[in-house]
C-alpha cells in the first residue's frame, strides 16, 4: 500500500479519532443530537483540517520549534474564522445549532495533533490525504452517533421519519446522559470488530503493542 493511500485511510478506521484515537470527544458529545448537527461538524472540521495540515506542511521549514504550537493554533484560527463566516452566509441555522463549538474547532485535539504528529514532518501531498482521512473518519462518527441517538430520541434522522407512528420517543438520548451511552456502545462495538480483525482497542493510540506481546506469549506456550 502506498504512503498516499495509507495516510488516506488511516483515520478512516485504524486510528478513527472518537473509536480509535479516543480524540475530539467535546463535540463529538455535544453536538450530536441529531445527524444533520454532526455531519455539519463533521465538514468544519475537514474543511480546517485539511487546509491547516496544508497549510503547516507548507510552512513547517519556517516555523521555529520553541513556538511551533502558537503557529499551529495562529493557522487553524484563521480556518475556523474562515468556516464561521461560510456558515453564517450560507448555514445559518446550522450555525445558531452548533454554537460555541464552531469556534472551538481551533482547539480540537485532532486539529493540533494532526499538525504536531503528520503535517509538520510531511510534504503537502501526504499531509491533505492525512487532513482528509482523518476529517472523514471524524464526520462519519458524529454522523452515525447523531444518527443513532435522533433515531432514538425522536423517531427521526434527517428528519425523516424512521420509527412507526407509535413509537415513543426515548428523551434520554438526546440528552448529555445518551451521549455517553451511545458513545460507550459504539466504543465497545469497535473494540469488538478491532479484536476480531487483529486492530489494538480503543484509546491505545494504535500502536500494536499489546497485539504483538499476545502473539509473543501465545507463540512461547
Amino acid at each position: 500500500m502506498s504512503g498516499f493511500t495509507q495516510a488516506l485511510t488511516r483515520g478512516m478506521w485504524r486510528e478513527i479519532p472518537p473509536f480509535r484515537l479516543v480524540l475530539g470527544l467535546c463535540p463529538t458529545l455535544a453536538v450530536t443530537k441529531s445527524a444533520d448537527n454532526g455531519l455539519g461538524m463533521g465538514a468544519a472540521v475537514i474543511f480546517v483540517l485539511v487546509l491547516s495540515n496544508f497549510f503547516i506542511s507548507l510552512l513547517r521549514k519556517l516555523i521555529p520549534a520553541k513556538v511551533r504550537i502558537a503557529c499551529f493554533i495562529v493557522v487553524a484560527a484563521t480556518l475556523v474564522v474562515a468556516v464561521e463566516l461560510l456558515m453564517q452566509a450560507f448555514a445559518y441555522p446550522l450555525y445558531q445549532t452548533l454554537g460555541i463549538f464552531v469556534p472551538l474547532i481551533v482547539v480540537n485535539c485532532i486539529i493540533l495533533g494532526r499538525a504536531e504528529a503528520f503535517a509538520a514532518k510531511n510534504g503537502p501531498l501526504l499531509s491533505i490525504a492525512d487532513g482528509l482521512g482523518m476529517g472523514v473518519g471524524f464526520t462519519c462518527s458524529l454522523t452515525v452517533l447523531g444518527a443513532l441517538r435522533e433515531a432514538f430520541g425522536a423517531g427521526t434522522v434527517f428528519g425523516a421519519r424512521v420509527m412507526p407512528e407509535a413509537y415513543q420517543p426515548v428523551a434520554f438520548m438526546v440528552e448529555a446522559p445518551g451521549a455517553f451511552v451511545c458513545l460507550g456502545l459504539l466504543l465497545a462495538a469497535m473494540n469488538a470488530l478491532g479484536r476480531d480483525a487483529g486492530q489494538p482497542p480503543a484509546g491505545c493510540r494504535a500502536c500494536g503493542a499489546c497485539y504483538e506481546a499476545a502473539a509473543r506469549r501465545e507463540g512461547g506456550a
